[in-house]
C-alpha cells in the first residue's frame, strides 16, 4: 500500500526536474534527493520514474472516467481529464515525449481500454464481441495519439473542442455498447 504524502512527494519532485530536463534524463536519484526521501522509500512504492508518472496520471486524470461509473458521461469524464491535462501541461508535454518501453503513451491506452473494456463489460454483462474489440483498440490507440498530439502541439484548440472531436469519433458500432 502506498503512503500518501510520500508518493505525492516524489510525484512533486519530478514535477520539479521535468520542468528543467526531459524525463528520461531524470534519474530515481535526483527524484529522492528533490523529495527528500530515500531510494529505498521510492522503490517500495515505485518500480521506476515511469511507474511514478504513470501513478501520477492515474490517481488524479483517470479519477475522472469514475464519473461515468457513477452516472455521469463520457463527455463529462473527457472534459474533467482534459482540464487537468490543461492544467499540468508542462509535466504531460515531457512525459509524453519519452521512448521509454514503459512510458506514458502506452500507460494511457492501457488505462482507458481497461476501463472501457470493463464499463461495456458492466453495461452488457458479456464479454467483448472481438469485432468490437477492435474497434474499441483502435479507437483507444487513436484518442491516446490525437491526446499526445494535442499536448505536444500545445493545445492549439479548446479542450471543448477536442473533446467533442474524440467523442465524434467514436465508431458507431462501438457507441452502442457505451451507452
Amino acid at each position: 500500500m502506498k503512503n500518501e504524502d510520500t508518493v505525492f512527494l516524489f510525484a512533486k519532485a519530478i514535477k520539479t526536474l521535468i520542468k528543467k530536463q526531459p524525463l528520461d534524463k531524470i534519474t530515481v536519484t535526483d527524484i529522492v534527493s528533490t523529495a527528500g526521501k530515500t531510494r529505498q522509500t521510492f522503490y517500495r512504492h515505485f518500480q521506476d520514474k515511469y511507474d511514478l508518472v504513470n501513478w501520477y496520471f492515474e490517481k488524479l486524470v483517470l479519477k475522472s472516467f469514475e464519473e461515468m461509473n457513477q452516472g455521469g458521461t463520457l463527455q463529462e469524464a473527457l472534459n474533467l481529464k482534459f482540464a487537468f491535462i490543461e492544467q499540468e501541461h508542462a509535466f504531460f508535454k515531457e512525459a509524453f515525449k519519452s521512448n521509454d518501453y514503459n512510458n506514458l503513451i502506452h500507460y494511457d491506452f492501457c488505462c482507458i481500454y481497461d476501463f472501457y473494456k470493463e464499463y461495456i463489460r458492466k453495461n452488457t454483462g458479456k464479454t467483448i464481441p472481438s469485432d468490437i474489440d477492435f474497434l474499441l483498440k483502435m479507437y483507444c490507440r487513436g484518442s491516446v495519439d490525437m491526446t499526445v498530439e494535442w499536448v505536444l502541439n500545445d493545445m492549439p484548440i479548446l479542450k471543448e473542442e477536442i473533446v467533442n472531436y474524440l467523442i465524434d469519433a467514436i465508431p458507431d458500432k462501438l457507441k452502442e455498447y457505451m451507452k
